[in-house]
């Protein structure tokens, strides 16, 4: 039995300010390559789900007719709202993957960002059926830096990070199952995995961001902590970077399932 994360909808609204400076972008190449391979054309609909500050959302609008992004934080929203402001085909929606069904309509690709892990996978994949397209498909966006040698400075970003998680950080345990597990087991067996490996350059202040941007070192977990925390970090990482700058090698990926033919 497959044991949902429990749901919290206020786990990320601490996040929210330092979601577009930290977290990690996806690459255009990939997004490109999702909408090719999925078959995406100009009169779809996507429905970007746990959108966050609605990175997706932004990189899919162009390709569709219309995106749906819903998100259960309302501080998320606020950001992702003023983040596209200028893009008029996005529409924004409160709520989760338990608020999934017939009043959102019909879509040919969902896609979801670093969020299906706190869903009840199983449920939102049931759901998910009745609301996607013949043909359509789910893309599961994720990122994970590569074992090279420009990636040593990140242990001691972990180092710092792991000094400040509390006991209860909401980790996945050992007997975590994998989306892909999931996937086979679901309405939408058939996957394939995509990815573009990229060397980037970052800032300690972006690195700072980034660790504010988890829920395990949130601002909302923290507290008066957290100060502390960026203080850390940017003592950590400054002797390592050139003029402020770090290099981070760095795969963004989809993992796209489409139901059997």
């Amino acid at each position: 039995m497959i044991r949902p994360r429990p749901f919290r909808p206020d786990r990320f609204n601490t996040t929210a300010a330092y979601y577009e400076q930290g977290r990690v972008p996806y690459a255009p190449a990939l997004i490109r390559r999702v909408a090719a391979v999925c078959g995406l054309r100009a009169c779809h609909r996507v429905l970007d789900l746990g959108c966050g500050t609605g990175p997706l959302a932004r990189a899919f609008a162009p390709l569709a007719a219309e995106v749906l992004a819903m998100d259960p934080s309302p501080e998320m929203l606020l950001a992702a709202r003023a983040a596209a402001a200028t893009v008029a085909n996005i529409r924004w929606d409160r709520g989760s993957s338990y608020d999934l069904g017939p009043a959102q309509g019909r879509f040919f690709l969902v896609v979801m960002g670093r969020s299906f892990h706190w869903m009840d996978r199983v449920d939102t994949l049931s759901r998910l059926d009745g609301m996607i397209d013949a043909g359509g498909a789910v893309a599961l966006f994720h990122d994970t830096h590569r074992a090279v040698p420009e990636n040593a400075w990140l242990e001691r970003w972990h180092e710092v990070r792991r000094r400040y998680e509390s006991a209860d950080a909401p980790h996945l345990g050992p007997d975590w199952v994998r989306h892909e597990a999931v996937l086979l087991d679901s309405p939408f067996p058939r996957i394939e995995h995509f990815g573009v490996i990229e060397r980037r350059s970052v800032t300690v202040e972006t690195m700072v961001a980034r660790a504010l941007s988890m829920s395990s070192t949130s601002l909302g977990r923290l507290g008066e902590r957290a100060e502390a925390m960026a203080a850390e970090l940017r003592a950590a990482l400054a002797p390592l970077g050139a003029a402020g700058g770090l290099t981070e090698v760095v795969m963004t990926s989809a993992l796209v399932a489409w139901r059997n033919p």
